[in-house]
């Protein structure tokens, strides 16, 4: 299969780890292309940056009909109702897919994130997953995500922390990692940790694969029916959907 992942920002090194993270669980047989749009923000921490990134990752995606399934390599799952309506492809977001796996190996689960100001996005969407029973807290190590990338950031210990204090205060039994940016940091919690450490790109990657395997795609049916074709004006344009014939 070809599996396109889509980072939302425009930090192409980030996009080079990801790539990397989800090539290292990717089933032989399926290709991986890991892309990032020219225009937008180079990270994404909240509302702003979000809405912000949306029409350059959706761009992206429009560019690659082909492709078997998409998956949204930013945890706060940006535009992924969105994309669903405009990709016949399935899209998974890391983010919701990071809690499902997680629910399949733990009782409980926190998520260690970046910054604070992501934190209400990421608990809304735990909401809307259905996952508020489960999710202990959403909590933050306070590191922003470009520094995720420099060594001397001390980004490791801090989100190992933030963990220690998720597995005491939340009863944690499972860590979902709140960034794209944390996905090569994964394997080395859960060894210090004893329990699972979930990076949302891999289990993207593999819930990806298994939709493909069983043949299913998004339905159509309602809320994410086709975009219906409109005018669309200005700098936005080029996101209309043209008419049949």
């Amino acid at each position: 299969m070809h599996l396109t992942i889509v980072n939302p920002n425009t930090t192409a090194s980030m996009t080079h780890t990801i790539g990397e993270a989800a090539r290292a669980v990717a089933a032989p047989g399926t290709v991986i292309e890991a892309v990032n749009p020219e225009h937008g923000p180079a990270s994404i921490e909240g509302y702003y940056d979000e809405v912000h990134a949306i029409p350059g990752m959706l761009a992206e995606m429009r560019a690659r009909p082909g492709a078997d399934a998409f998956v949204i390599a930013c945890f706060d799952d940006t535009g992924l109702e969105a994309a669903r309506s405009l990709m016949d492809a399935p899209v998974i977001g890391i983010g919701e897919a990071a809690m499902h796996l997680a629910t399949l190996v733990a009782g409980r689960f926190s998520v260690v994130t970046t910054l604070a100001v992501s934190v209400p996005a990421l608990e809304h969407n735990v909401h809307k997953y259905g996952f508020s029973h489960r999710c202990g807290r959403v909590r933050s190590c306070e590191v922003p995500v470009l520094e995720l990338e420099d060594p001397a950031s001390g980004a490791y210990g801090l989100i190992s922390a933030e963990i220690s204090r998720a597995k005491t205060e939340d009863r944690a039994e499972a860590i979902v990692l709140g960034c794209a940016g944390m996905a090569d940091l994964a394997a080395r919690l859960s060894a210090e940790h004893g329990i699972p450490v979930i990076d949302g790109v891999a289990a993207a990657v593999k819930l990806a694969e298994s939709l493909h395997a069983l043949g299913l795609k998004t339905s159509k049916a309602c809320g994410y029916a086709p975009p219906r074709p409109k005018a669309y004006r200005g700098m936005f344009a080029p996101a209309a959907v043209a008419t049949d014939g």
